[in-house]
């Protein structure tokens, strides 16, 4: 038992540094174009799961081609897609909101498995992505940006960063030879170096003034929550469930709306919080069922 609670923790942790991605990439929006700054990530974060995978004897099974250019659109999707993507929308919406549509990756990716891969929603499921739609729309419906067309571009361009998560999980998914985690996030961060290194030459960096809180929100991110983040995670995940490891993705909005309240010092309003209550219980609820079958196979 002791083990498991060790595990909670490191679950837990996890989550919260995922969360604090929002308020990272919150002050890395400020001082960096998104191109640019998610290029800065992964080079600082490629060296730290290299060494990891030098110092555990990892290695990279034998793949074929088409798994080579799954692995490039994953990268593309879940590594470039999503961390630009996020940047954007954050200089153009609040980081309490950017949290809340975090929260909706679980729902997100179901919704994709039913529309890409044919898969059949069971009734648990389609309520909680009615109810997680209903708290994003609760929450977008009075815009909190300078002005409502910003905030809602903002908060579209984050949905966006959420769908190419969602991508990202589903397209490992067909891969014909599994990958260990370890070998999977160093080459998607060595593909998302190249993309991403490659699309910001179009934001011609070597013309722009860095701000010193955006470059140091940089190597934060790609040091704490991308290689901290991982080892906490898969040390988590060994010790519980696959079921339960799951619901503590729903932590992660939670500290995301969090710190940006205690950090950023952004208010919370009514709709906020209504819209939260809606995404942390559509992932509850998405939950459910998982742990009804765990408790009955004991």
């Amino acid at each position: 038992m002791h083990a498991k609670r060790l595990g909670y923790c490191y679950l837990a942790a996890a989550m919260a540094l995922v969360g604090s991605t929002v308020v990272a990439s919150k002050i890395i929006g400020t001082g960096l174009p998104p191109f640019t700054a998610t290029a800065l990530r992964f080079a600082i974060a490629l060296p730290c799961f290299a060494l990891l995978m030098a110092a555990t004897g990892a290695r990279l099974p034998r793949l074929g081609r088409r798994d080579w250019i799954l692995l490039a659109a994953q990268a593309i999707a879940g590594s470039v897609g999503y961390t630009t993507l996020l940047i954007a929308g954050l200089q153009r919406t609040s980081a309490v909101d950017g949290g809340v549509i975090l929260g909706t990756l679980p729902l997100v990716t179901a919704a994709i498995a039913i529309l890409l891969l044919g898969e059949r929603p069971g009734k648990a499921l389609l309520a909680a992505i009615a109810t997680a739609g209903f708290g994003v729309w609760l929450m977008t419906r009075h815009a909190s940006g300078a002005n409502g067309v910003s905030s809602l571009t903002g908060n579209a361009l984050i949905l966006g960063a959420v769908l190419c998560e969602g991508l990202f999980i589903l397209l490992n998914k067909r891969l014909r030879v599994p990958v260990p985690p370890l070998a999977l996030s160093t080459v998607m961060t060595g593909f998302g170096l190249a993309f991403s290194a490659l699309a910001s030459l179009a934001e011609s960096p070597w013309q722009g003034s860095f701000s010193t809180d955006a470059v140091l929100a940089v190597a934060y991110y790609a040091v704490v929550p991308t290689v901290g983040g991982f080892l906490l995670w898969y040390a988590g995940a060994a010790r519980v469930q696959g079921s339960e490891a799951a619901l503590f993705t729903a932590l992660a909005p939670a500290s995301a709306v969090g710190l940006a309240a205690g950090l950023l010092g952004e208010s919370l309003t009514g709709a906020q919080i209504a819209g939260m209550a809606c995404v942390l219980g559509a992932v509850t609820l998405l939950g459910w069922p998982r742990r009804k079958r765990a408790a009955a196979s004991h």
